[in-house]
């Protein structure tokens, strides 16, 4: 395995060395790992309870009927 790159500030240098393709096949890579990586805080937000107060008071607001179709 590679070693790891030593910052961040070589990481934006190699990427900005990539060539037009590879920029862009990086730039699918990031965009699925970054949804991924949200995806999987927010399941484990909803695991711990920690959304439990925001669903409550949108269920609240849509009780009142403050709510409105999206």
């Amino acid at each position: 395995m590679p070693a790891p790159m030593s910052s961040v500030e070589d990481i934006e240098k190699a990427i900005e060395m990539l060539p037009p393709a590879e920029l862009a096949a990086f730039r699918s890579w990031f965009e699925a790992f970054d949804a991924a990586t949200f995806d999987r805080k927010i399941a484990q937000d909803a695991v711990s309870g920690r959304l439990d107060d925001l669903a409550d008071q949108a269920l609240e607001s849509n009780r009142q009927g403050l709510a409105r179709e999206l």
